[in-house]
């Protein structure tokens, strides 16, 4: 007789198996579009250091009860409580004051036209005295 007469009903037919990528890559160009309008617009923080002024400021010797104060200035040198010294003799002299009073707060002036260097350098040799914290004086442009 011949072939089996087949009857056709909508679900029998072969689905169309490709997925429609469209929707999705109009998403992503229109996401890429807002990055690529508001990335200009994002102001990055700043962070600005104190100016060296006209003359070195007041450093004072060191009491028993006032903070450790460290002044960097736009030439890179370091004062140490009113006392010029180099980064090298900075850690000695540190170590030296820590023990006698460890809670005495570390205080950092650095002007914004001196190194980044000089400052880790200071940083380091605060660690290595055993300050677990430095306070950074920054004055506000």
């Amino acid at each position: 007789m011949g072939k089996r007469g087949r009857f056709l009903h909508p679900f029998d037919e072969e689905q169309d198996e490709e997925v429609n990528l469209t929707p999705l890559i109009d998403v992503v160009f229109v996401v890429l579009i807002m990055f690529i309008l508001v990335a200009p617009l994002i102001e990055i923080d700043k962070i600005l250091l104190a100016p060296a002024g006209t003359k070195k400021a007041d450093m004072t010797s060191y009491n028993q009860n006032d903070s450790i104060k460290i002044h960097v200035y736009s030439d890179n040198t370091v004062w140490l409580n009113g006392i010029s010294i180099s980064v090298d003799e900075l850690a000695s002299e540190l170590k030296n004051l820590h023990p006698k009073n460890p809670k005495i707060p570390l205080q950092v002036f650095h002007d914004k036209n001196a190194y980044f260097g000089t400052y880790q350098s200071v940083k380091n040799a605060a660690e290595l005295a055993g300050f677990e914290s430095i306070d950074v004086i920054l004055k506000p442009g």
